[in-house]
């Protein structure tokens, strides 16, 4: 079943957080640079310094010069003399449709996160929407998702007939609160699709133990989490099934792709044949040789995509291990600052994968500044950054969705109230994180050097300091 979903043209949030992937993705030299002026590192002079020294620290934003002019790391990281070869070689070839290095790519991505199939479509959308669809979501079932993540997770669920059910998050980890989830459950309920939002991991062990007691299937979406552990285990690998985003802006980027992954073959083997017009591949077999085994779609990635990936999958270890010495370095820089609250991850996470590094700005121990200021006040200083996502409730896709011929014939009316699903799924800490206290930075940023992780410090001290200063602009 496929239902057009009419664009969301009002979500100026959006728009902001796709302009700071881009400002810190492909085309990124850090924000537009003015000329700089020279300065010591914050390493050297100690964030403190912006609270209590006599240097000149007047703010950008009103006039002085920026902390940071350096340009911040480009993303995608691409090396014309190590990484073009495969992929100019599989151009030259002149096979482009999936086949041989497709087939590579997922066995070196499955073997990246030990577990025993992966499987490459067009996009992380499609991975999720191909995984719920071969497990059988559909008309008059109810998915449990996590309010704050990207719009694909909820959409995905929709246009498998669907109805999304959002459980809130704890704002101390941005994740799904598995407090919350049982309250939820309801007789419709078939599946828990908790997602590893920002690359951090959820709390699998007390969702994986619900969705046993309540005999709920668990589809990972783990498409910012790309080698991210928990409990020594890769996300997306501990539920039924994981779906990952291979999107440009991703710690993965291939431009387009995705992956589902499983150690259940018969599933992925369903998968494969769904994406590839229902034709019989492995365990999913026909009574027909040559003919459709199911009713399929055709999701399927290319050779060239896929071998961009092999070029590109041989440095993520080695960038996730940057990721989290410089996210647990900065982390303990930032929280010096009054009114800044950095993510907190479980206790069984050993590895995070840090495809954004988000903080609680909290005004009202930050001088009452808000936070629309102090982002603006942070740009203006160098430090590219995005308030996050708006609440998924405050688009239209979701009662397009209820409004359309398709959910009318498998819903009734009264299901189909849209403002009693409203009151019914309220997230009063999604709220708070869309609307007054999340901050990210980009995964790149965290690329870089200790000094570059100072520099992000000093900034948010410096602006501390000058607070007052920024309040009275009105």
């Amino acid at each position: 079943m496929t239902m057009l979903m009419k664009p969301n043209t009002n979500n100026q949030n959006n728009e902001t957080r796709r302009k700071f992937i881009k400002s810190t993705g492909i085309f990124a030299a850090g924000l537009a640079l003015v000329p700089s002026f020279s300065m010591a590192s914050a390493k050297d002079k100690g964030v403190w310094s912006f609270l209590t020294g006599k240097q000149d620290d007047k703010l950008a934003v009103l006039g002085g010069k920026p902390l940071r002019t350096k340009a911040w790391q480009k993303w995608p990281i691409w090396n014309p003399e190590t990484d073009e070869k495969r992929v100019v070689d599989t151009i030259r070839s002149g096979v482009w449709s999936r086949a041989g290095v497709a087939n590579e790519f997922e066995a070196a991505w499955a073997k990246a996160l030990d577990v025993k199939r992966s499987l490459t479509v067009a996009n992380g959308t499609n991975a999720l929407i191909v995984a719920l669809h071969q497990m059988n979501i559909g008309a008059g079932d109810e998915v449990l998702v996590p309010p704050y993540t990207f719009i694909a997770t909820v959409s995905a669920v929709l246009l498998n007939g669907a109805i999304p059910v959002f459980v809130d998050v704890d704002l101390e980890t941005f994740q799904m609160d598995p407090d919350k989830i049982e309250a939820k459950i309801t007789p419709r309920t078939k599946a828990i699709l908790p997602v590893h939002i920002l690359g951090l991991p959820c709390d699998m062990d007390r969702i994986m133990a619900i969705a046993k007691k309540h005999n709920l299937l668990v589809l990972e979406d783990a498409c910012q989490a790309h080698l991210a552990e928990y409990d020594h285990k890769k996300v997306g690998t501990i539920g039924h099934a994981g779906c990952f985003s291979f999107q440009n802006s991703k710690n993965l980027p291939i431009g387009e792709g995705g992956a589902i992954v499983s150690n259940d073959e018969k599933f992925i083997d369903k998968c494969f044949s769904y994406t590839n017009y229902g034709y019989p591949y492995g365990t999913a077999v026909g009574t027909v040789s040559g003919g459709s085994a199911m009713l399929g779609t055709k999701v399927r990635t290319s050779e060239y995509a896929s071998a961009i990936g092999l070029s590109l999958l041989k440095y993520l270890d080695a960038q996730t291990t940057t990721r989290n010495e410089n996210a647990a370095y900065l982390k303990a820089q930032i929280a010096k600052t009054p009114g800044i609250v950095p993510y907190k991850l479980y206790d069984k996470v050993t590895r995070a994968a840090y495809h954004l590094f988000p903080f609680r700005f909290q005004k009202q121990n930050f001088k009452g500044l808000s936070r629309d200021k102090f982002l603006k006040a942070l740009r203006a200083e160098g430090i590219p950054c995005s308030s996050g996502y708006t609440p998924l409730l405050e688009m239209n896709f979701i009662k397009d969705a209820f409004e359309s011929k398709n959910f009318k014939r498998m819903y009734t009316k009264g299901e189909l109230d849209y403002n009693k699903y409203l009151k019914n799924n309220k997230c009063p800490n999604n709220d708070i994180l869309c609307h007054e206290e999340a901050v990210w930075f980009s995964q790149s940023m965290l690329l870089g050097s200790k000094s570059d992780m100072d520099d992000i410090a000093a900034a948010i001290a410096k602006i501390y300091k000058n607070a007052d200063e920024l309040n009275k602009m009105g």
